[in-house]
């Protein structure tokens, strides 16, 4: 099942998600190294990054709810993009409330502003688990005729096996038509 809104041939929700998951992460590895430091940089290092990552995480939220919209319903496929896209909204909201409880002249974090930053991450592995199960073993936002062989995506022609014989690992729907 294709994403339907794409940039340059690819689906833009894959694409934003890194960010605000990257920003997100190393905003707690900075509350890390200041627990282990002591240096005021990195409170504010972590804050920043947060403010950037709940942004970035609202940002793709929006795409990734137009292609939820477009998973047909009462599939499997449609019930863990729910869970998907709702852990990490839930996501969002634990990082914005440890971001919010961050807000002081040092942008020192109480314990739990920890608790929440901490649980926020350990939640977005399983979203995230959750979105290469979408994508990896359900096929959403895949290009119907993926394989090893497709044509480029900037060729704005759908996918589909150059060449002849079966494409090697290839699914039988992949597989071209003799």
């Amino acid at each position: 099942m294709e994403s339907r809104v794409k940039f340059l041939g690819h689906p833009i929700h894959p694409m934003l998600i890194v960010v605000p998951l990257g920003l997100l992460s190393a905003a707690v590895i900075f509350d890390i190294v200041y627990l282990f430091v002591d240096d005021e940089v990195f409170n504010s290092i972590a804050f920043w990054n947060m403010s950037l990552g709940i942004v970035g995480g609202l940002l793709a939220a929006i795409f990734g709810f137009i292609d939820w919209l477009n998973i047909p319903k009462e599939t499997r496929a449609k019930r863990i993009g729910l869970l998907h896209g709702g852990g990490n909204v839930a996501v969002v909201m634990l990082f914005a409330i440890s971001w919010f409880l961050r807000l002081n002249e040092t942008y020192e974090p109480s314990a739990a502003a920890y608790v929440f930053s901490f649980v926020g991450l350990g939640l977005a592995t399983v979203t995230a688990w959750l979105g290469g199960e979408l994508v990896d073993r359900l096929g959403v936002g895949v290009d119907e005729g993926a394989n090893v062989n497709a044509s480029s995506s900037l060729t704005g022609e759908p996918a589909r096996h150059v060449g002849g014989g079966a494409t090697p690992g290839a699914t039988p729907a992949q597989r071209p038509r003799e």
